[in-house]
């Protein structure tokens, strides 16, 4: 008995793996199997520790030298003389001489033509009057009338206000917690800048100058100029387009646009149009203007007493006074002393950029005249053009009776082979029994030996029991 195989092992094309089910949807009492494909593939390895890294800590580090107070921008800033830009003056207005021509394209192109006043033929409005007269008197004024309402008298409670006899003497938290002191100043903790100045000369000796050992430099070879010599033969300016191309004689293209033709009519300008001729103006009074009534001012005296002037009357009240002690401004005799302790702990140094450090030059500079003949002047030798002859043969159309032959070595060779169809994408995979399933979805088939009566080609056509052979 062979045993079964998984869809997997029975695909031969490697696009079908099987179902890997998170959960055990068939299990039928068998011992799970924790071996999958990836722990056969790769196996376990032991703890490895991670690789220590070689990057330095970051610490702060503390620098023990003095701090400058210089600068790259105060050493390296030079200020510059600022100067303004000239202002331009004006010119002044002239008026250019003689008269203005007035004449425009549109005066000389379009005359006036007289116009008639346009007659109105909307009819007349015709106003409907009534004889009865007419009531004045809203709905409103007649349905609703006026009610006698009496004034409603205020309960609210009359005090008299009566102002303290005794003096207000509650200290504010600002004159309990406020006490004035005496400023002193503090004592400079600073230590004091003693710079120290060398004795000694500066040594300017650098290891290019110790170090570096003059050569003395051979001669420049120099080569000799030949005379330019120009060739004898004139320059031919004929290209292989020119010589081979001619061109065909023809006639230029004519154009198909119709000639320009100026329409003129002699007759004058009408001023009527298709809306002037259908809508007509007609008549239009003016709407009668309403008149207001006049404004007639009310009769007697304005009452300017209101609810807060009546039950509020003003009370006298003193200002209260300050207790907080005035601030009193000590003004010192002895002049001002602008001198810092920046100014004096960093004095301004005298620095001097370093001169550059040249070579001397080694090679002199030419003092005759400079020649004015060229390395291809001198060296350029002038030949005799020939032109190439074209190898290109003629466009003839060869037309021959022999039947063209089309085999090739693809058809000749080739033999057409049958596509091969994987078995597992057919529901039950052909030659093979369907098993069992596992507990995590994997279905597993066995193969059979196919019955030799029963095998039909592609054909149609049954293998027979018996072969006739024939001697």
């Amino acid at each position: 008995m062979k045993q079964p195989q998984c869809l997997c092992q029975i695909c031969t094309c490697g696009h079908h793996r099987c179902p890997h089910n998170p959960t055990r949807i068939y299990d039928y009492g068998r011992e799970s199997s924790l071996m999958t494909e990836y722990t056969e593939k790769f196996p376990l390895y032991r703890n490895v520790p991670p690789p220590k890294s070689l990057r330095p800590k970051q610490e702060y580090r503390n620098h023990g030298g003095k701090m400058e107070g210089l600068t790259t921008f105060r050493s390296d800033y030079l200020p510059y003389d600022i100067t303004y830009r000239p202002v331009r003056v004006q010119e002044e207005y002239k008026p250019m001489a003689g008269e203005i021509d007035m004449a425009t394209t549109y005066r000389r192109d379009y005359n006036p033509h007289k116009i008639e006043p346009v007659i109105l033929v909307r009819p007349a409005e015709k106003k409907y009057f009534s004889k009865c007269k007419l009531n004045t008197i809203p709905t409103y004024q007649a349905d609703f009338k006026p009610w006698d309402i009496e004034k409603r008298e205020l309960c609210k409670v009359e005090r008299v206000y009566h102002p303290p006899t005794e003096k207000f003497g509650n200290a504010t938290t600002s004159q309990d917690a406020f006490i004035p002191r005496e400023f002193a100043l503090r004592k400079l903790i600073k230590p004091a800048d003693t710079t120290t100045f060398s004795d000694q000369p500066f040594s300017s000796d650098t290891s290019h100058r110790s170090d570096y050992v003059p050569h003395q430099l051979e001669p420049m070879w120099r080569k000799s100029k030949e005379a330019y010599r120009p060739s004898s033969q004139p320059f031919e300016n004929v290209t292989t387009h020119q010589s081979d191309f001619r061109g065909l004689p023809g006639d230029f293209p004519k154009s198909f646009k119709p000639e320009p033709t100026k329409m003129e009519t002699k007759s004058d300008f009408e001023g009527m149009s298709e809306f002037r001729d259908r809508f007509q103006p007609w008549a239009v009074s003016l709407p009668e203007l309403r008149k207001g009534k006049e404004y007639a001012p009310p009769t007697g005296s304005m009452e300017f007493n209101s609810t807060s002037r009546l039950d509020f009357p003003p009370h006298i009240v003193s200002p209260v006074v300050l207790m907080k002690p005035l601030e009193r401004i000590k003004k010192s005799s002895p002049p001002f002393q602008g001198n810092t302790t920046m100014r004096d702990s960093f004095q301004a140094w005298d620095i001097h950029p370093p001169e550059m450090i040249k070579k001397p030059q080694e090679i002199p500079k030419p003092s005759g005249k400079l020649d004015d003949i060229t390395t291809f002047r001198s060296h350029y030798t002038p030949h005799s053009l020939i032109p190439t002859q074209s190898c290109k043969p003629p466009k003839v159309v060869l037309s021959s009776s022999a039947r063209f032959e089309d085999e090739t070595i693809y058809r000749t060779d080739y033999t057409p082979k049958k596509k091969e169809i994987c078995p597992v994408n057919y529901p039950s995979p052909p030659g093979y029994v369907y098993v069992s399933t596992d507990s995590r979805g994997h279905k597993f088939f066995r193969k059979t030996t196919p019955d030799v009566s029963k095998v039909i080609h592609p054909n149609g056509n049954h293998v027979p029991k018996e072969i006739a052979v024939a001697s």
